[in-house]
């Protein structure tokens, strides 16, 4: 019987017989605004497995380091185990959700750069935005942890826009964690549409979780449809 560590909106972690390394198993379960809506997506979880690993592997060999070991089941990944800092790094290249809301542009205009925002990872406090300055006092980074994060952030942005334009999915916005595994900074969490913003560059429509916080509809459909589209693979 494995050993259950954590259990979170969207995975389950337990531990392996390895001490470095954890299993992650991905629920169905779906969630918004920090919980308050509830549902769930039939195969979310097989999607979401299958999509971080395709995206992790693609990170990997341009060099990004992360936690990623390999999938074990259509559910179920092998991570190293990660001390996850309490920071949430978010990366925006259109304006949408939040930010279009706090700077009073409109949904789908294009920044001129990339926008990098901290969050301090606090479901009470609803994950306020911070800076520099607010994860030195509340001792969550040091300067070169908050330099290193916002480097692999725009890293990873650039990898997954170049890639996606193939693919005609234009990236929006995105949400990464990182943790500290012997002494290394690693991206760790998952890459899928349910930490992504992705619309089909040519129609505009949504292919990620705005679809179920919208209750746009059609959710499962968009997941699949990003899986088709990075991978080939149908479910």
């Amino acid at each position: 019987m494995k050993e259950a560590l954590y259990e979170g909106k969207a995975k389950k972690v337990y531990a392996t017989d390895n001490p470095d390394e954890y299993l992650v198993y991905y629920k169905d379960d779906a969630t918004a605004f920090n919980g308050v809506k509830k549902g769930t997506i039939e195969s979310k979880g097989v999607l979401n497995n299958k999509i971080s690993a395709f995206f992790f592997d693609l990170l990997t060999k341009h060099g990004v380091p992360n936690h990623f070991v390999r999938l074990v089941s259509d559910r179920e990944m092998l991570v190293k185990k990660l001390t996850i800092l309490q920071i949430e790094v978010v990366v925006r290249n259109i304006a949408a959700g939040s930010l279009a809301k706090r700077i009073g542009w409109e949904e789908g205009r294009k920044l001129p750069v990339p926008v990098v925002e901290f969050y301090y990872k606090d479901d009470e406090l609803g994950d306020p935005l911070i800076n520099y300055y607010h994860a030195r006092a509340l001792n969550l980074a040091t300067d070169e942890e908050m330099k290193a994060l916002e480097h692999w952030g725009l890293k990873i942005n650039e990898v997954l826009t170049n890639f996606l334009k193939d693919k005609k999915v234009e990236l929006i916005d995105f949400k990464l964690e990182f943790g500290i595994h012997n002494g290394q900074l690693l991206l760790g969490d998952e890459i899928s549409p349910d930490t992504c913003r992705f619309w089909d560059s040519e129609t505009g429509q949504k292919l990620d979780k705005d679809r179920f916080r919208r209750d746009l509809g059609d959710v499962e459909a968009a997941y699949k449809e990003i899986l088709r589209r990075l991978t080939g693979e149908v479910i």
